[in-house]
């Protein structure tokens, strides 16, 4: 994709990348802007009977918002937060090998839903946000796969416990919507907020 918009900004705004996240890095270097990373601070925390794609917008905004009071008036903070869904139940980032593993086994031969929420922050708050799924059904898949995949380490910093653009693949029968959503960062969302920005700024 072209990214129009999202160059356009980036030519009146500098960029910053508020996500740690060596996927998110890549996926927006690909469309040939330039940006600086700089992680949040914040504690993922859901509030009490929150809708769990409410909940990823929520974060992506308060990220931003949270990243872009260190930076300067000049910078725009795109925040990110990506959640895996399986009948209505949010699966976070492991704790440990085997909430790993307990993980997969429960997506194993299921379809679940990955929610990628971006937001588009300055010094005065959000400028606009919003969020997109993709449907990813998984193989039947053997306690050892698992237990040999998880012990790769890769599972550990990723929600759902599997990584779609690495080793992970495996798992995947097939998908509905837009890879790069999966992996973090939905590029047509992402431009589509830069044209909503550039009329904000």
């Amino acid at each position: 994709m072209t990214a129009s918009a999202l160059k356009s900004l980036a030519l009146r705004r500098k960029l910053v990348l508020g996500s740690r996240s060596p996927r998110r890095v890549q996926l927006l270097a690909e469309l040939g802007v330039e940006f600086r990373q700089l992680v949040s601070e914040l504690n993922e925390i859901r509030l009490p009977g929150e809708d769990p794609f409410r909940y990823a917008v929520r974060l992506a905004e308060d990220k931003a918002v949270d990243v872009s009071r260190r930076c300067r008036p000049d910078e725009i903070v795109i925040g990110g937060d990506t959640i895996v869904v399986l009948d209505g139940i949010i699966l976070e980032k492991p704790l440990d090998r085997e909430e790993a593993i307990q993980t997969l086994l429960r997506l194993s031969g299921k379809q679940h839903i990955v929610c990628t929420a971006l937001a588009l922050a300055d010094g005065t708050g959000v400028l606009c946000s919003g969020a997109e799924m993709t449907s990813v059904r998984f193989q039947r898949v053997t306690l050892e796969q698992i237990s040999r995949y998880v012990d790769s380490g890769e599972p550990m910093d990723k929600a759902g416990a599997y990584g779609i653009q690495g080793m992970g693949a495996f798992l995947v029968d097939s998908i509905e919507g837009n890879l790069d959503n999966v992996v973090g960062l939905p590029r047509a969302l992402l431009n589509s907020l830069a044209e909503k920005a550039q009329h904000l700024v």
